[in-house]
């Protein structure tokens, strides 16, 4: 069993060190309360003008999409510059929805898709390895999954702990629970039952337990190869998900997608290749919501010049 304890609140989260914290915690709950337009309209704005204060990011993302899609044109990867920071700034907004949003308020504005999927294969008594992306709105996709099919979330715990209680507690809600990342033992207890563990190997996590594998146009991109741990030691099954904005009417599609059947065994580089054709396929249904301000590409193969100088 996991020895992890969850965060509890104490009277030590009160010191005044903490209330920045509690204040945009507070703020992040009244927001919430607001009309969804509302929310979409600020959440627009503000990440427009984050985005002018963080110059860098911006330039990130334009070196992102133009290392994945080079054949793509100016113009076309322009316009998903701009409407993902649009997104960026929603995506804070959203995560105060997935936190303190009761049940009945996410599913008016939740459509789910594949559900069948997941309640066959616990029929099965298959474990599932629910593989996500680092998409702007990920936060209130897990909860949406949540109430209907819950699962443990794997995360890295916060290192400001009255932020942490407050991740917890919105992270875990409608979910069982939360796992750290380092907990592989969790993982693996919880998959050869019948668990579901949301996972997300698409961001460049460093060289411990990676590959180098081609990643749309990047031919080198540093991936996790712990999918092939958890699926071999495990036998789950794989299946992606993604979670999709309409932004014109505010609505999401919660999509759960046919299982992964063909995952290389017992070789962790092919996985990684597979796993990163699994992980377009999942980025390719909202390219304008996913988090191409990560440096995604900031690992190199020893010997080769950063591409993000």
């Amino acid at each position: 069993m996991s020895k992890f304890t969850p965060p509890s609140f104490t009277k030590a989260l009160l010191h005044p060190r903490y209330w920045p914290t509690l204040f945009l915690i507070g703020a992040m709950y009244l927001i919430s309360w607001l009309p969804y337009f509302i929310q979409f309209r600020m959440g627009q704005g503000i990440g427009r003008l984050a985005i002018r204060l963080m110059k860098k990011r911006r330039v990130t993302m334009k070196k992102n999409l133009e290392l994945c899609f080079p054949d793509m044109e100016e113009s076309e990867r322009d316009a998903i510059i701009k409407k993902n920071i649009d997104n960026t700034g929603l995506g804070l907004f959203e995560t105060g929805m997935a936190w303190f949003w009761p049940d009945i308020r996410v599913e008016r504005h939740v459509t789910y898709e594949g559900l069948e999927i997941l309640e066959e294969l616990e029929k099965q008594g298959k474990g599932v390895l629910v593989v996500a992306v680092h998409s702007m709105n990920l936060e209130l996709g897990a909860r949406a999954m949540g109430i209907k099919m819950s699962g443990c979330g794997v995360y890295r715990p916060n290192d400001n702990p009255c932020f942490e209680f407050f991740q917890y507690r919105g992270r875990s809600r409608s979910n069982r629970t939360l796992i750290d990342r380092k907990d592989v033992k969790d993982m693996l207890r919880r998959l050869r039952g019948t668990g579901r563990v949301w996972y997300a190997p698409d961001h460049d996590y460093g060289l411990r337990r990676s590959a180098f594998a081609p990643f749309f146009a990047v031919e080198k991109a540093c991936t996790t190869t712990g999918t092939s741990l958890l699926v071999d030691a495990s036998d789950c099954a794989v299946v992606p998900f993604a979670m999709i904005r309409d932004t014109d009417s505010g609505q999401y599609i919660a999509k759960i997608m046919e299982p992964l059947t063909e995952f290389p065994h017992g070789d962790p580089e092919a996985a990684a290749v597979y796993m990163n054709k699994a992980v377009e396929r999942i980025i390719l249904e909202a390219p304008e919501q996913y988090m191409w301000l990560h440096r995604r590409f900031k690992t190199r193969p020893e010997g080769e010049a950063s591409l993000y100088d």
